[in-house]
């Protein structure tokens, strides 16, 4: 949960600003996007694989190059 509390002499836009930061430092909006549809566990676990595939060639890549 991600609190602001508004300063004194603050003004709202800036309160504002300082939660949409304190939003992206947690991780909160991606956490929204996932949540946005219902996603079946097998295309996850598909997602998840493809993720670690592509993760694994970025380092094959950077170790073969020095």
């Amino acid at each position: 949960m991600v609190f602001v509390k508004v300063r004194e002499g603050e003004s709202i836009e800036e309160a504002l600003r300082r939660f949409k930061r304190e939003c992206e430092r947690n991780g909160i909006m991606q956490e929204i996007k996932r949540r946005e549809y219902y996603e079946p566990p097998s295309i996850r676990r598909k997602k998840k694989q493809a993720e670690a595939r592509r993760k694994m060639r970025r380092r094959m890549a950077r170790q073969n190059r020095g």
